[in-house]
């Protein structure tokens, strides 16, 4: 690419083609502007790994041009890489109070203390040459989610951030249809949206509306309740403290993480009618029809308090007639997880209430309802869908053109778009990758070292020792080892079997001991192969006396 070229350019390095780990680049006239910088939490994919983070390589190497970074809310797809990868940058950052809040913290426990962190009021405006950004609040799940609106040399863009429309969004004033309208006069060349619940065909819903909800479902239940919604749901912690208040429940906190939310939200000015809350041994000795708790865990997170309660490891107990009400969704792939838990509830005659037996959910991303009426206020001549999947970000595509946006571009990460002049155009690929939190290192997602758990998790592992004299002769029978291999009732006979085609390779050999090495490790596998099926990693020691 040709980077002294007067130009408007688009790249995504994550959050296009996947749901999590937004990172996205803006470049004009040879410099960039970053907005978000995300992760993704692990899958199976990734045995034995928690964090999914972006590889960056494309704008470390563009690092002396890059003026700043935009964080457009406090959610951990859009902010959670920034204490593993902000110190590759000297550059400063950008966030509304309660994000910079919710991100100083994180450097705090990963011992940052020299990262440029600058907070922007509400609808305030940062000036990075050629970009001038102004912050657009938008209703979201968390306090201050926020749009942006770049402007630039070659045109105006309108990034949308995480949002939705709300007529009752209890925390926060996102921006009105009027200043939305007023955006769009400013001639916006691109619209870059959320994809996220594209196949809606309704609108999102009010949290006011889920206040309503909870309040009715709860009123109608005896015992103890438990509620548990995402940590981060910052308006959704405001609504079941008002619906505690409202059914005259004390409140208990369950989770380290709601802690944190609690506490940030009250050192900026959110959560001030939030009751106050009693510790678990004072909820467990209330009348179990006069306590609430609030706990982490919906998702199915192992750690998390609601799976140590339904297992009975917790201080927080619950018992016969007790009720677990799962205020959220279920995020694809946690499904099973879920389920444990609920098992686990239902073996204890808990009582489950999900948001498919009453309204107590609402997402924070936009409908079709909701996203046309924002195509009407901002006007843009190009549709740029991110933060989805391909299946996503295609049907964002076929909509915004059935509602008469001139132009849309179906992109991925790794694209490199040109928005003007003469956009929208692919123009070429940049290698984007991941990397994966693995312990306390920084690897890469598809190096030799995951690639080989992968086939240790799926095939097994088998140690084999030798030790040979000076003519290159074993002096005593080899040992053989086997993890995760499945042998349990003949492993006896396989031992037997190992043995002899390991000494049946080795006994006429040279003094090649890598020769030796690899034959040995070929007729163990095989000898696996044969009895199981399986080709486990294979690893050989040998010493020469």
């Amino acid at each position: 690419m040709n980077e002294s070229k007067k130009e408007l350019l688009f790249l995504a390095l994550g959050g296009s083609g996947e749901i999590g780990m937004n990172v996205n680049l803006y470049g004009c006239d040879g410099k960039w502007l970053m907005v978000d910088m995300g992760m993704s939490f692990s899958d199976p994919h990734y045995p034995g790994v928690d964090l999914v983070l972006p590889d960056l390589e494309f704008i470390e190497n563009r690092r002396n041009d890059l003026v700043g970074i935009v964080l457009t809310h406090g959610h951990e797809d859009h902010i959670g890489a920034l204490p593993y990868l902000v110190e590759e940058f000297d550059v400063p950052l950008f966030a509304t109070a309660f994000t910079a809040a919710l991100i100083r913290h994180k450097f705090e426990e990963h011992g940052i203390n020299d990262a440029e962190l600058h907070i922007v009021d509400e609808g305030g405006q940062v000036d990075l040459d050629p970009f001038k950004v102004t912050y657009k609040p938008l209703a979201h799940s968390i306090a201050e989610g926020n749009g942006v609106l770049i402007e630039t040399p070659h045109g105006n863009i309108f990034h949308t951030g995480d949002w939705k429309l709300d007529e009752e969004p209890l925390i926060g004033t996102p921006t009105s249809p009027k200043e939305l309208s007023a955006i769009g006069d400013m001639d916006i060349l691109a619209l870059v949206c959320d994809s996220t619940n594209v196949f809606n065909d309704k609108a999102s819903g009010s949290e006011g509306d889920v206040k309503r909800n909870l309040i009715d479902v709860t009123k109608g239940l005896k015992n103890r309740i438990l509620v548990t919604t995402f940590a981060s749901n910052a308006a959704r912690l405001e609504t079941l403290g008002e619906v505690a208040k409202e059914t005259n429940r004390t409140l208990c906190v369950a989770g380290r993480s709601l802690d944190r939310m609690l506490e940030i939200g009250k050192a900026n000015g959110y959560f001030k009618t939030f009751p106050e809350t009693v510790d678990f041994d004072t909820a467990m000795r209330l009348p179990r029809n006069d306590v609430m708790i609030i706990a982490t865990g919906g998702q199915g997170e192992p750690r998390a308090a609601l799976a140590r309660i339904a297992s009975d490891s917790h201080k927080i107990k619950l018992d016969d007639g007790d009720t677990v009400i799962f205020s959220s969704k279920q995020i694809p792939g946690n499904e099973l997880a879920i389920g444990r838990i609920q098992n686990a509830l239902a073996e204890q005659n808990v009582r489950m209430i999900t948001e498919k037996q009453a309204h107590i959910h609402v997402s924070g991303h936009p409908g079709k309802p909701e996203l046309a009426k924002m195509y009407d206020w901002i006007r843009p001549e190009i549709l740029v869908p991110v933060h989805g999947e391909i299946r996503h970000m295609k049907e964002h595509c076929r909509f915004g053109e059935a509602q008469g946006i001139e132009k849309q571009i179906l992109q991925k990460n790794g694209d490199l778009i040109r928005l003007a002049p003469n956009g929208p155009e692919h123009i070429g690929y940049e290698r984007v990758g991941r990397l994966i939190l693995d312990g306390d290192i920084l690897i890469d997602a598809d190096g030799s070292t995951i690639n080989e758990r992968r086939k240790i998790s799926m095939h097994g592992q088998i140690s084999v020792a030798i030790i040979l004299d000076k003519e290159g002769r074993p002096i005593q029978k080899c040992t053989i080892h086997c993890n995760g291999v499945p042998l349990d009732a003949e492993m006896d006979d396989f031992m037997d079997e190992a043995y002899d085609d390991v000494f049946s390779t080795i006994k006429n050999k040279t003094s090649d001991i890598e020769k030796i090495r690899e034959d040995v490790r070929l007729s163990v596998r095989r000898c696996a192969y044969r009895w199981t099926g399986k080709k486990p990693i294979v690893n050989v020691l040998i010493t020469e006396l």
